[in-house]
């Protein structure tokens, strides 16, 4: 049932459609944001706590003064 499913020609029909839905500006957002959760997921599978953290949950650090 699923031996052809992942032939060139339905990448390039998924793509297009993707392409048409988010835009050409968001796509490489969207794919960054996947693979982000994709390396989480896995590392939060090794039991790595260390590296789950996200950006978001890093501590702040205090913007460089400005050289005028």
């Amino acid at each position: 049932m699923f031996d052809n499913l992942f032939q060139p020609s339905h990448l390039i029909v998924i793509l297009v459609i993707a392409l048409l839905i988010f835009g050409p500006r968001k796509l490489p957002e969207l794919g960054k944001g996947l693979g982000e959760g994709l390396r989480g997921f896995k590392q939060g599978i090794k039991g790595d706590p260390e590296a789950t953290i996200t950006k978001s949950e890093a501590p702040k650090t205090e913007p460089a003064s400005e050289v005028k």
